[in-house]
């Protein structure tokens, strides 16, 4: 990447409605423009030229339904790239306001997704106790151990897939400061808790909570 292309990123982002998206996006979800536009409080109008800007430097892809304009990150790299920069920042700058911000924020920092993961305390928690029942190598690096592969494949039915995106990948939790696990593996994990009503995800942002049935399960599984 040249320093130019360098710059060109990191202006795209560095404004603010353009990276409110961003994160909201971070859910995984399609957005179309005037959902993004309400919870930005821009005009319609607006939101379509940041939305344009997105697309054209790659951050954002788009998908026409009907009369609908649907927009998503393009990749998992680029939920990545996100995530790694709120992480880096400081979390004190914006510091909730009011009741109803205050409580979703403590919701998004005890359990949320991460594109296509989880995060928050509730994975750090599942990380670390993968990690302490040998399921998952942290010290050479961050990968499934062969005892981790065996139970992903018994527990959840994961088998990797031949692709780019790694099996297991560290994750820089931005509430926590610490690694959750993300890759093909996080990804499965979260949908199959999804799946078998383990979780189940708050309206209106990304924040999910851990059912009943989650909880004994967990327990169980994992010892969370």
């Amino acid at each position: 990447m040249t320093a130019a292309a360098l710059a060109d990123l990191a202006a795209l982002l560095a404004d603010r409605t353009r990276a409110r998206f961003c994160v909201a996006l971070l859910d995984g979800r399609a957005w179309t423009a005037s959902e993004l536009a309400g919870l930005a409080g821009v005009a319609p109008s607006t939101a379509s030229e940041h939305l344009g800007r997105l697309v054209a430097g790659g951050l954002l892809v788009e998908r026409r339904q009907g009369r609908h304009r649907y927009v998503q990150l393009a990749s998992p790299q680029v939920a990545q790239l996100v995530e790694d920069m709120a992480a880096h920042a400081n979390p004190g700058q914006e510091a909730p306001v009011g009741l109803r911000a205050v409580t979703a924020a403590a919701a998004l920092a005890q359990a949320r997704t991460c594109y296509d993961h989880l995060a928050g305390r509730l994975g750090v928690a599942i990380t670390d106790a993968l990690g302490a029942r040998g399921l998952l190598d942290r010290g050479g690096g961050f990968a499934l151990t062969a005892a981790g592969l065996d139970w992903f494949a018994a527990e959840l039915g994961f088998v990797p897939a031949r692709s780019r995106r790694p099996v297991a990948r560290p994750c820089l939790d931005w509430t926590e400061r610490r690694s959750h696990l993300a890759g093909q593996a996080g990804a499965h994990l979260c949908a199959q808790l999804e799946r078998n009503g383990w979780i189940a995800r708050r309206r209106g942002d990304r924040a999910v909570k851990v059912t009943p049935d989650g909880a004994a399960a967990l327990h169980e599984l994992l010892g969370v």
